[in-house]
């Protein structure tokens, strides 16, 4: 599927020297929200700061195909820190949204959205020398392959919205016969 480049982005690639990156979003509960950009240092970009992380973290490829088909992502952080394992262990991840962004630093820093997901599955491996945790997250698209469990029951509707009365005499006309026009004799 093409898409249209936003205009930062498309000026960013008219410098004559630009520094393409990566950017990971990790939305937990706040304030534990992690930011994390593939560069060294601190990066500020609308209104929230970026932690570098160099080499440490690894993307998977990003496929994106023309049906609707569900494609997820696969992030590996190595040399975690303390604060952020503990964070990953105790922290519910699983269903929180998770985007990943490609950037450009040149005279002016953009960043367009290349995936936005939910956070599937954590693994977490330790050794003596690192930690490294791997980190699958699915599609948005994902939601389409849920089912709704939805009714169209009095006490269903009243679950969602007390007081409704719309559906109060659905189930008497599940079996009830309707004489429809005139009856010829």
């Amino acid at each position: 599927m093409s898409r249209t480049l936003p205009t930062v982005v498309s000026n960013a690639l008219d410098d004559p020297t630009i520094h393409p990156f990566f950017a990971v979003e990790l939305l937990f509960d706040s304030p534990n929200e992690i930011r994390l950009w593939t560069g060294v240092g601190d990066l500020d970009y609308d209104s929230h700061t970026w932690t570098g992380s160099g080499n440490l973290m690894a993307i998977s490829a990003i496929e994106e195909g023309s049906d609707l088909s569900v494609k997820g992502a696969s992030l590996t952080f190595t040399g975690v820190t303390g604060d952020i394992l503990s964070l990953a262990l105790a922290e519910p991840y699983q269903g929180r949204v998770c985007n990943i962004y490609l950037g450009i630093r040149s005279d002016t820093t953009a960043l367009t959205q290349m995936f936005s997901g939910y956070m599937d599955q954590m693994a977490i491996s330790e050794s003596a020398e690192q930690t490294t945790v791997e980190l699958t997250v699915e599609n948005r698209l994902i939601d389409l392959e849920r089912p709704r469990i939805a009714r169209y029951t009095s006490a269903y509707q009243k679950s969602i919205y007390a007081g409704d009365e719309g559906l109060d005499f659905i189930e008497d006309l599940q079996d009830k016969e309707i004489v429809w026009g005139k009856t010829v004799g």
